[in-house]
């Protein structure tokens, strides 16, 4: 149902970076709406890769996208709040009191005093390889990431990519699949090197086939069900992989859907921000994590957390005009939901 909804601070997406901006604007007593057009919580972590280890995250060795994403909505929850999903945010319009109107895909009606963009690269979608016939076998047995690891033991499975994505599930299902081919057009990888060559060796054992240089031409079977995938080399010479699965890895398409009309500053599909604010072309309009852009930008979750500190800091003055922010270490101001 569609609502109006007035708070502090629109954020736009529900993934790691929106939801830890959830905490750092309620340490600073501003409440959150977050918005995100996934009907989940936790934007790629939990759509691309909840059970992927995660290794750069401070003080967890490892942690898998659904477990960061289950930490980051149990610190966010002492502030309350209102997630807003399965909708975008399809523009806004600023009042005559300086606050920001936006409006969602849904017909829900926004007013807050600053917005957090924090879509990470926008709207997304897998790059789908050009086969006949491919969405009848889509959701079944084609995949193009994996949901939950258990689902393919036992199953003799077709890899098709020469990145990260594709080497790391290559390692991690040869330990339960019946069978782990991985499809490359060229014999050089571009995952990190040690995991390419965990692969290899994998190979050499016999635990796992390397088939390059090749590229998917075909699949075969029938009702979505997969009997075998063909690979073909530039040459035309065609093989035939038995397979009840197969994984594509061509990473995403990106889009910032209605985000790119919103007259921001923008480089390359990104939006430009300042580096000390966060703040965007649009006063008001702030942009962390991936989606942002600025002089010495690295894409990483604990550098978009980081991004997350700097906007709410400088939303601060927006929420409390005229009020001083006596900024306290939470070791010693402690966390508190705020009062209703």
């Amino acid at each position: 149902m569609a609502e109006t909804i007035t708070t502090d601070v629109c954020i736009v997406g529900a993934g790691p970076v929106g939801l830890f901006a959830v905490f750092e604007c309620g340490m600073l007593r501003m409440r959150a709406v977050v918005v995100d057009a996934l009907d989940a919580i936790g934007g790629q972590c939990i759509a691309l890769y909840p059970e992927k280890p995660i290794y750069d995250i401070p003080a967890h060795p490892a942690i898998t996208g659904a477990g960061l994403i289950e930490k980051l909505i149990t610190q966010a929850a002492p502030f309350r709040p209102q997630y807003l999903l399965g909708r975008q945010v399809t523009g806004f319009a600023r009042e005559t009191d300086g606050r920001l109107r936006i409006a969602t895909s849904a017909g829900d009606t926004i007013l807050a005093r600053a917005m957090i963009i924090a879509a990470g690269a926008g709207a997304f979608g897998p790059n789908r390889p050009p086969l006949e016939g491919l969405a009848a076998f889509e959701g079944r047995s084609v995949f193009y990431a994996v949901q939950r690891r258990e689902d393919f033991r036992g199953k003799r499975i077709v890899i098709a990519g020469g990145g990260d994505s594709a080497v790391d599930w290559a390692l991690s299902l040869a330990e339960l699949a019946a069978s782990v081919h991985v499809v490359h057009r060229r014999p050089k990888f571009r995952a990190a090197p040690e995991s390419v060559a965990r692969m290899e060796a994998l190979a050499a054992e016999g635990k796992l086939e390397i088939v390059v240089p090749y590229q998917l031409h075909a699949l075969k079977g029938s009702g979505g069900v997969l009997e075998a995938v063909e690979v073909a080399t530039l040459k035309g010479e065609v093989r035939s992989i038995p397979a009840d699965a197969l994984l594509c890895f061509f990473g995403l398409a990106m889009d910032l859907g209605p985000i790119a009309g919103w007259g921001l500053a923008l480089e390359r599909g990104h939006v430009v921000v300042d580096p000390a604010t966060c703040e965007t072309s649009l006063p008001g309009v702030f942009a962390i994590g991936d989606v942002a852009t600025y002089p010495g930008k690295l894409k990483l979750i604990l550098q978009g957390f980081a991004e997350a500190a700097v906007a709410a800091h400088a939303i601060h003055p927006l929420v409390f005009p005229g009020q001083a922010l006596h900024f306290e270490y939470s070791t010693t101001k402690g966390v508190q939901g705020l009062a209703a």
